[in-house]
C-alpha cells in the first residue's frame, strides 16, 4: 500500500532491480558520531540495528588529527581513534556494521527501502539518516597536501591549535565572518580572503568582522596555492585575477580555514524527505522526525548551525529514541 508521494526533483532516475534484499527492524545510514551513537542506543533498545558506513567510515572526524573538545577525552584524541571507539561500542551491543554506499531509496510504502551499491536492497521498519555533510573546498592540490597540517573547514573545532598565530579564512558569508571573529579572539592576526568587493554576510556579521581590530579583509582576492615544509606556512594570493590589475603576493599564515559552505549528503533521500534550499533535511521542531513516518535524520545532514561531534552524537541519541518510540507505537 502506497502512503507517500515523492517530491518532484526534476530528475528521472533509472531503476534496476537489486540482486538481493533483506529485512531489518532498524536501518542506520552513516557512520559518524550521529550514526554510531544512534546504533548504540538502538542496539541497547533491542532494535537489532543494521548500520551501513558509507564511503567515509567514521565520517568527517577521520580527517581530523586532534580532537580536544569532546567530553571524556581529557588528554585529547585523534579523530580516527575516537571513531574507532564509537564503532567498537556500537558493535559491543550487537550492531551489524557493513561497508556500503546508499545509492537509492524508496519511502513510498512500508517497509521502507534503501539500496546500497546498486545491488543490495534493505527493507526496514525505521530508517535513521546520518549521512553527514561534506565541506566545500577550493579544489587546489595544496588543500589535500596540508589536510590536518594547517588546512581546516571548522574554526570551532581547530582554532584552539592556532592561538597566538596568524591564520586566514576564505569566504564572505555569515559563516566566514563568524569564524573570522571567533578566531580573532585567540589568534594574533586573521586574514579574510574575499573574492568580491563586498561581503555576502548579514549587516550585523559584516559589522563585527569589519570592526575587529586584528581582522584584515583582502578584497577581490583568491588563494592560488599554499606553501610550507612541515605544514602550512603561507598562502599565495591573487588579487583581481584575470584583469590587467592582477597582482600576486604571499601572506604568512599558520592556519588556513575554509568557510565557503557545506554540502549535506542528502541527495539519495531528496525524493522523499523535505530539505531546505541547500539540501539539509528538515525535521520536526524538537525532534528528528522527517515528513516520512519512520524516517529520522540526525547529525550534520540536518544541522547547518552547530556541526560538532558532540551535537551530532546527541542528535543520534535522539533519533534512536524517536525510532524506538515510533516502532513501539506501530506495535
Amino acid at each position: 500500500m502506497q502512503f507517500f508521494k515523492p517530491i518532484e526533483t526534476g530528475k528521472e532516475e533509472e531503476k534496476k532491480a537489486p540482486a538481493t534484499s533483506e529485512k531489518v527492524k532498524c536501518l542506520i545510514v552513516g557512520s559518524g558520531p550521529a550514526g554510531y551513537t544512534a546504533a548504540i542506543y538502538a542496539a541497547r533498545a533491542n532494535l537489532k540495528p543494521l548500520l551501513y558506513t558509507g564511503l567515509q567510515q567514521g565520517g568527517q572526524l577521520t580527517t581530523t588529527t586532534e580532537v580536544e573538545n569532546y567530553p571524556g577525552y581529557p588528554e585529547g584524541i585523534t579523530g580516527p581513534a575516537m571513531m574507532e571507539d564509537f564503532r567498537k561500542q556500537a558493535e559491543r551491543f550487537g550492531t551489524d556494521i557493513r561497508f556500503g554506499i546508499a545509492t537509492s531509496s524508496d519511502f513510498s510504502s512500508k517497509p521502507l527501502k534503501v539500496t546500497f551499491d546498486n545491488s543490495v536492497e534493505i527493507h526496514a521498519d525505521a530508517v535513521i539518516v546520518a549521512t553527514g555533510a561534506t565541506a566545500k573546498y577550493l579544489g587546489i592540490p595544496a588543500e589535500t597536501k596540508y589536510a590536518g597540517m594547517g588546512v581546516s573547514a571548522c574554526a570551532t573545532c581547530d582554532g584552539f591549535f592556532y592561538r597566538g598565530k596568524d591564520v586566514a579564512v576564505v569566504g564572505g558569508g555569515d559563516t566566514a565572518c563568524e569564524e573570522a571573529t571567533y578566531l580573532a579572539g585567540m589568534c594574533r592576526k586573521v586574514y579574510m580572503i574575499v573574492r568580491r568587493d563586498v561581503l555576502r554576510a548579514s549587516k550585523a556579521m559584516q559589522h563585527r568582522a569589519m570592526n575587529t581590530a586584528n581582522i584584515e579583509i583582502l578584497w577581490k582576492c583568491q588563494v592560488e596555492d599554499l606553501f610550507g615544509t612541515q605544514g602550512v606556512e603561507g598562502a599565495v594570493v591573487v588579487r583581481q585575477k584575470g584583469t590587467p590589475e592582477e597582482e600576486k603576493f604571499n601572506i604568512k599564515i599558520d592556519g588556513f580555514f575554509l568557510a565557503i559552505g557545506h554540502t549535506p549528503n542528502s541527495e539519495v533521500f531528496k525524493p522523499w524527505v523535505e530539505t531546505d534550499e541547500t539540501g539539509y533535511i528538515i525535521t520536526e521542531p524538537g525532534s528528528t522526525r522527517t515528513r516520512v513516518p519512520g524516517v529520522f535524520a540526525s547529525g550534520d545532514v540536518m544541522d547547518h548551525v552547530y556541526r560538532q561531534a558532540v551535537t551530532a552524537a546527541g542528535s543520534g541519541c535522539k533519533a534512536a529514541i524517536d525510532a524506538e518510540r515510533y516502532l513501539g507505537e506501530q506495535g
